[in-house]
C-alpha cells in the first residue's frame, strides 16, 4: 500500500518538473516574442523618413532670434524711404500732413496792420517788418545783377481776400472748387500774415501773375538766390495741397514767428 503512494508522489513529481519546464518555455517564447516584436518596431521607426527643414512649421523671428529682439521691434524701412523725404524748400509742402482745410487752402490769422512795414514808395505793399527787411536786401542784390523784382501784393487783409474771392468769382462765373484753385478764400490766404508776397519781373510785365513768370530772369534768380534770404515758393508744381503752380508766391520764413506761422501752427489743425 505504501507504494501506491510512493508511485503517486514519484509521478507527480515527475509532472511537476514537466510543467515547470513547459511553464519556463513559454515564458522563454514569450520574452522571444517581446524582444522581436520590439526589434520589429525599432528597424521599422528608423526606416521613416526624417521631416525636412523645408517641412517643418515656420517658428516666428522671436522664436527663432531671440538676441535680435530690435529687429523684431524695429522693421527695416520701406526701399522707397529716401524718396519720401522732401528734397529741398521748393517742395516743403510734401512734407506736411493732411490738416484742416478749405478748398486746399489753410487758415491764417490776419496780422494787426500796424505790424506792417511798406515796401513801395506809395505803401501799396506792405510786409511783416522782418520780412520786409530781408525782400529790400534781396531786391537789391537781384538789380545788381540787372534783374528787377517787382513787388506786386503783399499784406491783404480778410476784407480784401472777400472781393478777390467772391467778387471775381461772380465776375468769371467760376464755381467755389475753381476759383479756389487760383485764390484762396478769406481767411485761408497766406497774404493775411504778412509773410507772403507776390514778385514780379520789371522787364516783363506782361508776365506778372501768370504761369509763364517762371520763364523770367526774376524767377531764374529767385529759385538760385531766395533761399538766401528766407523766402521759398509756397505753391511748387504738383504740392500736396493741390493749389495752382504759382511762381510769383514766395512767403518768408526767416525767424521762429514765420515758420511756426506756416509750419507749426498749421500741423496742429
Amino acid at each position: 500500500m505504501d507504494e501506491i503512494p510512493e508511485a503517486i508522489r514519484v509521478r507527480e513529481s515527475i509532472n511537476e518538473t514537466k510543467r515547470s519546464s513547459v511553464t519556463l518555455v513559454a515564458g522563454g517564447v514569450l520574452c522571444l516574442v517581446i524582444v522581436g516584436s520590439l526589434a520589429i518596431f525599432l528597424a521599422s521607426s528608423s526606416k521613416q523618413p526624417q521631416p525636412t527643414v523645408s517641412s517643418l512649421p515656420a517658428k516666428s523671428k522671436v522664436e527663432t532670434d531671440n538676441s535680435n529682439t530690435e529687429a523684431v521691434s524695429s522693421p527695416s524701412p520701406p526701399a522707397n524711404a529716401q524718396a519720401l523725404k522732401p528734397t529741398s524748400s521748393f517742395d516743403s509742402n510734401s512734407a506736411r500732413p493732411d490738416k484742416e482745410n478749405l478748398l486746399g487752402h489753410l487758415p491764417y490769422q490776419e496780422v494787426s496792420e500796424a505790424n506792417l512795414e511798406s515796401i513801395t514808395a506809395n505803401g501799396s505793399v506792405r510786409l511783416h517788418p522782418k520780412a520786409a527787411a530781408k525782400f529790400r536786401e534781396m531786391q537789391a542784390a537781384a538789380r545788381a545783377e540787372g534783374v528787377i523784382l517787382t513787388p506786386i501784393s503783399g499784406f491783404r487783409s480778410v476784407k480784401a481776400q472777400e472781393q478777390l474771392f467772391f467778387g471775381v468769382k461772380e465776375q468769371r462765373v467760376q464755381d467755389a472748387v475753381k476759383r479756389a484753385e487760383v485764390s484762396a478764400p478769406p481767411g485761408y490766404s497766406e497774404h493775411h500774415t504778412g509773410y507772403a508776397i507776390d514778385i514780379g519781373d520789371g522787364k516783363v510785365p506782361a508776365a506778372n501773375v501768370e504761369p509763364e513768370f517762371e520763364n523770367t530772369a526774376a524767377f531764374r534768380w529767385l529759385q538760385a538766390n531766395a533761399a538766401r534770404y528766407s523766402f521759398e515758393l509756397s505753391f511748387p508744381l504738383n504740392n500736396s495741397q493741390g493749389i495752382s503752380y504759382e511762381p510769383w508766391h514766395w512767403r518768408y520764413v526767416g525767424d521762429r514767428q514765420s515758420l511756426e506761422t506756416f509750419y507749426k501752427v498749421n500741423n496742429e489743425q
